[in-house]
């Protein structure tokens, strides 16, 4: 009975927290807490952007509210507000930024979005990341791309102090899945080690140049491949008025 208590009350968690996730929508949320208090369910949405979460005057609080005692059957929710202080440091946020991007702008420049991004972390002080986008990106075969820097803990009782978390984003190509891992600038580590910043800003730096270079010359490419198809179109159509003339 308790086994089955817990199951239940778990799965209806993790029914609220997509519930707000889908609701909200992407790139909003950081994480949702729920406490169950003697006076109440308490839900605490985590995010860095407040004012889009509570909406005009709160609308967005009283609508999911409404919708816990409906659906959920909470008697008093309370839905409280937490405003991330540093967002470029919070995994989820970075990997909904990662998502968003390829789906506004397109699977083809995913490198650019990704080095970027490491370019952004690396200056505001974290001591390593890696982002890890797997999907049809520039081939119709799936593929895993990696891209990191500075300090990383995998395994262990120490890989708790890495900030981890997943996105997916949904491109014409198909779905594209976005990992990412985060180590924040203070973090105590179980060994001394220092970051030179300097130097991994002029390699990200180098590399973005090089991303840009690579999508232009395929942007280029795919113009010089279309005036060709266009030529010999032309040219077809040329040969099939010159038949029916003869």
């Amino acid at each position: 009975m308790i086994e089955k208590k817990f199951v239940k009350t778990k799965k209806q968690e993790f029914e609220i927290k997509e519930f707000i996730k889908k609701k909200l929508g992407k790139g909003k949320i950081s994480d949702i807490k729920i406490e169950r208090t003697p006076i109440g369910e308490k839900i605490i949405i985590v995010t860095s952007k407040p004012g889009l979460v509570i909406g005009k005057g709160g609308e967005n609080i009283r609508e999911i509210c409404g919708i816990f005692k409906r659906k959920f059957k909470f008697e008093n929710p309370q839905v409280d507000i937490e405003e991330l202080r540093e967002p470029i440091f919070d995994a989820q946020t970075v990997a909904d930024k990662i998502a968003l991007s390829l789906e506004r702008f397109g699977p083809l420049s995913f490198k650019l979005t990704a080095y970027r991004q490491l370019e952004q972390i690396a200056k505001a002080g974290a001591l390593g990341a890696e982002i890890r986008v797997s999907g049809k990106l520039p081939s119709e075969r799936a593929k895993s791309w990696r891209f990191a820097f500075g300090y990383l803990i995998k395994t262990g009782e120490s890989s708790k102090i890495v900030n981890m978390a997943q996105a997916t984003a949904f491109t014409k190509p198909g779905a594209v899945g976005v990992k990412v891992s985060i180590v924040p600038k203070g973090t105590r580590m179980p060994d001394k080690i220092e970051i030179n910043h300097e130097l991994i800003k002029s390699e990200l730096k180098e590399k973005i140049v090089k991303t840009e270079e690579e999508i232009k010359k395929t942007e280029e490419k795919k113009k010089e491949e279309e005036k060709e198809r266009a030529e010999k179109e032309k040219k077809k159509k040329a040969m099939k008025k010159y038949k029916k003339k003869s």
